[in-house]
């Protein structure tokens, strides 16, 4: 078992093409109480919609009488936060590599009317040539218009969630500032010993950078944490356009980055297509023990 989260990520192996995928397993009952019904049925509903190079792909979902199961590409190089951590943190170029990438994938979700709501270095994974796959698409949402709920992780939360004013494609591009800052810093702009310290924090929007720093991030970042999300970069009239013409990007070919063209820098150690030493291994669970659901707790994932 590889890979956390609340539920488990299994290495499986198609025995045709000798292809891998990571199957994730859901314990119904676990789905259940711990309220993820609708989590997991927004990750089935915004996968099942899109086709990206730096998003997670779905190939199929099936339930049983115990269990979900969602079968996703099985990407080998690990989550972007491993390396950040082993680091210590990225340099200019580094950062703005990852930064060029999540830009042409958010322009995509938001050209399909999908908010991700929960970009951090541990949702995004690398391949095994060094390039990002989102994953974790639970908080992911069609966009109705606004919507009202707090997710997320409090690090990454855009004042308007904080304050339920209802929220939109904004928070991924607030959120995205939030990453550049701790890719290029070592730790995240706004940080506090609990949650409710961090929200205050976050609504006084008190920046302070380390002095390392390039001048036109720094100038970015200020850009996307703007409490006032109708002046929020990305979320103007001209949308990621605003963004891919800020002077940070001025070295960055955008036709070439959804074509996995720019260079890698880093390169994950991965031995064989279904090497797994990238991620933190579990024992598997003796899971298929445990007795089948009832049939009402089975109903609600009938369309699975």
């Amino acid at each position: 078992t590889s890979g956390t989260g609340t539920f488990g990520r299994v290495l499986v192996k198609d025995k045709k093409t000798r292809t891998f995928y990571a199957l994730k397993q859901m314990k119904i009952p676990d789905v259940i109480r711990l309220k993820q019904e609708q989590h997991v049925h927004n990750e089935k509903e915004v996968l099942t919609e899109v086709t990206h190079p730096f998003i997670i792909r779905l190939f199929w979902t099936h339930h049983d009488q115990r269990f979900l199961y969602m079968l996703m590409d099985f990407v080998p190089g690990g989550e972007l936060f491993s390396y950040l951590r082993s680091r210590g943190r990225f340099s200019n170029t580094t950062g703005l590599f990852y930064t060029s990438e999540i830009v042409c994938a958010i322009e995509y979700l938001h050209s399909k009317e999908i908010v991700y709501r929960d970009l951090k270095p541990e949702n995004i994974l690398l391949d095994s040539e060094g390039h990002i796959r989102l994953t974790d698409f639970g908080f992911a949402k069609k966009l109705s218009d606004r919507t009202w709920t707090l997710c997320g992780t409090p690090e990454y939360l855009a004042p308007e969630v904080i304050q339920s004013k209802g929220h939109g494609r904004a928070v991924d591009w607030w959120a995205l500032g939030i990453l550049i800052f701790e890719m290029l810093a070592g730790y995240p702009p706004f940080f506090d010993d609990n949650p409710f310290g961090i929200y205050q924090k976050i609504l006084a929007g008190k920046l302070e950078f380390p002095r390392h720093l390039d001048f036109y991030v720094k100038d970015l970042i200020k850009k996307f944490l703007v409490i006032d999300r109708a002046r929020r970069l990305g979320n103007m009239k001209n949308g990621a356009d605003d963004v891919k013409k800020h002077r940070w990007f001025k070295t960055v070919d955008w036709d070439a980055v959804p074509l996995r063209k720019l260079k890698p820098p880093i390169i994950p150690k991965v031995s064989h297509e279904g090497d797994t030493s990238n991620f933190d291994v579990y024992p598997e669970d003796d899971w298929k023990k445990d007795p089948p659901v009832s049939p009402k707790d089975l109903e609600i994932f009938e369309n699975f």
